[in-house]
Order: C-alpha cells, then structure tokens, then sequence
C-alpha cells in the first residue's frame, strides 16, 4: 500500500489522534509526510512547520477544524491530491465545495479506523 499521505495538523503530544495517525501510517508502511506547529519527530518521520510543495500526495488527513482549515484551502488544493479524509471533529461543508469543483474526492472517516479495518 503506497498512499503517500500528509498528516495535516500534526501534534508531538502522544496522546492526541494526529500523533497516532503518524505512528499507525508508518506502521502500515505508509509513506508518511506530517505538517504542524512544532518541529519534531514521529515514529522516525519530521513534522514539517513550512508548507512544502509535497510530490505525489495521493491523501490529505485532517486534523484541523473547520476554522483552522481555512488557510490551508488553497495549498491543500495545490498539492492535488486523491482525496481528503475529514476526521471526526473536521466536517467542514464550506471546502467540500471547493473539493467538488476541483474534483478532489472527500470523505467524512477516520483515518484509524480506515487503517486497522484494511480499507485505507
């Protein structure tokens, strides 16, 4: 499985979902790029604090609320990207749109669950 995938919103702290998600896309062999605040380390992979023009993205998983999504819109976009998973709590109709128009697949999921029922 190679969907290389961009953890947006990436947290040093073990205990949130985001931090998780890294540990299990590595795990399941994922090829993991990761974007948040703070520079760090998860299970070997850097958290990026610019925005990089990533190659190849084939998923964007969010954990960002709606509010704090709206900036990275455009660059979300940019990076054209097979689809974007909407984790619990990131519902955001507003940039479903904007999906739509530029034929970007969403879904509303978890990213966990996806991974530990083989369906990623």
């Amino acid at each position: 499985m190679n969907k290389k995938t961009l953890v947006l919103g990436a947290s040093l702290k073990p205990n949130r979902y985001s931090h998780y998600a890294v540990q299990r896309l590595v795990a399941n062999n994922v090829e993991t790029v990761a974007y948040g605040l703070k520079k760090g380390e998860i299970s070997g992979i850097e958290i990026d604090t610019e925005l990089l023009t990533y190659e190849n993205i084939h998923t964007v998983t969010l954990y960002l609320n709606s509010k704090r999504q709206k900036e990275y819109y455009n660059y979300i976009v940019s990076l054209n990207p097979k689809r974007i998973i909407f984790n619990p709590g990131t519902e955001n109709p507003e940039f479903y749109k904007i999906l739509k128009k530029h034929n970007i697949n969403y879904e509303e999921a978890c990213t966990l669950v996806l991974l530990s029922t083989n369906q990623y």
